[in-house]
């Protein structure tokens, strides 16, 4: 049966129950051609647009 050999430093236990390893918000961009806010590297949900091109027609 796996016992501890040391007690767990309050360092150590509370380094591994930080809020370090939680994920952030993503970073979003404003689209070129509307402004609306979208993530880096993917169509406009808003417009359609992606790169200056239009690859998804988006009713209006």
């Amino acid at each position: 049966m796996a016992v501890p050999k040391r007690k767990v430093s309050k360092a150590r236990r509370d380094k591994r129950r930080s809020n370090v390893w939680k994920l952030e918000a993503p970073n979003l961009s404003k689209c070129p051609q509307c402004g609306e806010l979208k993530m880096p590297h993917r169509v406009c949900s808003n417009c359609g647009f992606y790169k200056g091109r239009e690859i998804i027609k988006v009713e209006a």
